[in-house]
């Protein structure tokens, strides 16, 4: 369980995850991370995510863990058929200098944890967000990635 561990944002999911938080800049906005772990006897293991499911972007929805359980199961239904998996979760804040994780966002974390131990959580930097629709800045708008490994 100690072994380093590398995650791979496709582009896809990359711009769906961004254009989720564009759409409702004023609310928070979570989803989840679909993908795989790679195969390969490489170090660092490398988990690769494909594709991003929206889930909400109304805070007072966040803390209903049995929304998301149930969420959880459907999209692991879903995406099982073609070999892959809920390995983690995003989360924009609605306030733009916001940099914290929500505690909710990180029980949802640790959930996912106990089905896929590589997960990770990542949060989005909304001034970053901002910058890169006005064109100033071409940077990643993940602001930090939280694992568990």
């Amino acid at each position: 369980m100690g072994a380093e561990c590398q995650y791979e944002l496709a582009q896809a999911a990359y711009v769906k995850l961004a254009l989720h938080a564009l759409k409702h800049p004023a609310a928070a906005v979570n989803g989840l991370l679909v993908g795989r772990l790679l195969d390969g006897a490489s170090s660092p293991v490398v988990v690769a995510v494909v594709d991003v499911v929206p889930l909400s972007h109304c805070p007072h929805h966040l803390p209903l863990l049995p929304t998301h359980e149930l969420v959880l199961n459907l999209v692991e239904d879903h995406f099982g058929a073609q070999g892959l998996a809920v390995v983690g979760y995003y989360h924009a804040n609605a306030l733009r200098d916001d940099a914290d994780l929500p505690a909710v966002a990180k029980r949802v974390g640790d959930h996912i944890f106990r089905n896929f131990p590589r997960a990770a959580v990542l949060l989005l930097n909304n001034n970053k967000l901002e910058e890169a629709v006005k064109g100033k800045n071409r940077e990643p708008v993940i602001w930090c990635a939280w694992t568990w490994v």
